[in-house]
């Protein structure tokens, strides 16, 4: 892959300043998860601050969810849940997902997942 091309969008390294995980190539569940609420919040282009407040959460807390560096209770995820409008389910289906798809990509050796735009 040419990291000087435009029309490649490389994932993997965008993943790379993620915490370290529990072991090489393993993801902790709080990570999976925030990844998908950061996502969500990003797809409603919604600010840090403006979720943070719907909560009752500060902002630098749900920063942390969402990097993966803190593990929130059920309460506090069903929170944010309910400010994105995201039902619980969904963010249970698209963490298992995700740890799916990464663990079938780390079975597959020098797999890895490049997107191009036309």
């Amino acid at each position: 892959m040419n990291r000087m091309d435009p029309n490649v969008v490389d994932l993997a390294g965008r993943r790379a300043s993620s915490p370290a995980t529990s072991a090489p190539g393993r993801r902790l569940l709080r990570q999976v998860y925030g990844e998908v609420l950061r996502d969500e919040r990003r797809d409603q282009d919604r600010s840090l601050d403006d979720v943070a407040r719907s909560v009752g959460m500060s902002k630098q807390y749900l920063s942390e969810v969402e990097r993966g560096r803190k593990e929130p209770s059920s309460e506090m995820l069903q929170s944010v849940c309910d400010a994105l409008g995201l039902p619980m389910e969904q963010l249970l289906a698209r963490g298992i997902r995700r740890m799916t798809a990464h663990r079938a990509l780390r079975s597959v050796p020098g797999a890895g997942v490049e997107l191009c735009a036309a």
